[in-house]
């Protein structure tokens, strides 16, 4: 995709058509430029992570520069895990959150990887299931918009990098905050809108130019790499992110902007 082809930045109106209330209204959901049947968004988003699950890894790390594992230190700190609790890692795919979070629980605590897509899982299982001080962290494959654990489970929920992917937003969320303790803890980390429109501007030339092409080189899919910027563009913003939290039923929400505003970490209170 040519420079002068990359899609805009999403208006609040049209930011607003990705989120449940339109999908369900219209039967149409997107999944980068994309658009499907509502039912059908899932199946997609299947057939992409199979594609990039066995580079995944890598592939994040060399694209960000490797800055990706600073932002997720960053935000597990903010949202406090301790000492012997029970963590959900909503759309957990390779596990590097978890990984953070289980050095805080220690074994008497619990860490849980929730993902759909069991081609991501086990692209990080090389990681965790080796290692004697990942013992306690274990696996469910499952749906994020019907998280199969009780209400009240859970000490901590957290979801990085993984939450636009799916075709009813708020329903996620909601999912993540039903299944949290009263006074349970919440993180979501996101990509973002850079926001100096400079900076903004070669990062947009970055992503629909040089991502796609190392996606081409290395995964042999220029497609899969272009598809996850355009993602990026239809989230809610942090301040909508925010008040869309506050609705759902968490307090306290705050958030964190690194790098420019390219990731975006919110935490809440239930």
């Amino acid at each position: 995709m040519a420079f002068w082809q990359n899609p805009n930045w999403f208006d609040d109106k049209k930011r607003k058509e990705q989120l449940d209330d339109h999908i369900r209204a219209t039967g149409k959901a997107r999944f980068g430029i994309r658009e499907f049947d509502e039912e059908k968004k899932a199946d997609a988003v299947r057939v992409h992570f199979d594609r990039v699950a066995p580079k995944y890894d890598f592939m994040n790390s060399l694209l960000s520069f490797g800055i990706q594992h600073a932002w997720k230190r960053s935000a597990v700190r903010m949202l406090g895990v301790k000492k012997g609790d029970r963590v959900l890692d909503v759309c957990g795919g390779t596990g590097d959150l978890a990984m953070l979070a289980a050095r805080r629980t220690g074994s008497v605590g619990q860490v849980t990887i929730y993902d759909i897509n069991y081609a991501m899982i086990a692209a990080g299982r090389h990681k965790i299931d080796p290692r004697p001080a990942y013992r306690h962290i274990g696996y469910v494959q499952g749906d994020a918009e019907r998280i199969a654990f009780p209400d009240n489970s859970f000490d901590c929920a957290m979801v990085g990098f993984g939450i636009r992917n799916l075709t009813h937003l708020k329903q996620g969320f909601s999912e993540m905050v039903r299944v949290l303790k009263p006074g349970g803890r919440f993180l979501c980390l996101e990509f973002s809108r850079p926001t100096n429109p400079l900076f903004r501007g070669l990062y947009d030339f970055y992503s629909f130019n040089i991502m796609p092409a190392l996606g081409q080189l290395l995964v042999g899919s220029a497609e899969s790499y272009a598809c996850l910027p355009e993602t990026i563009r239809m989230f809610p913003l942090p301040d909508e992110l925010a008040d869309m939290l506050t609705g759902l039923g968490l307090r306290d929400v705050r958030w964190k902007s690194m790098t420019n505003g390219i990731s975006v970490a919110h935490v809440g209170v239930k």
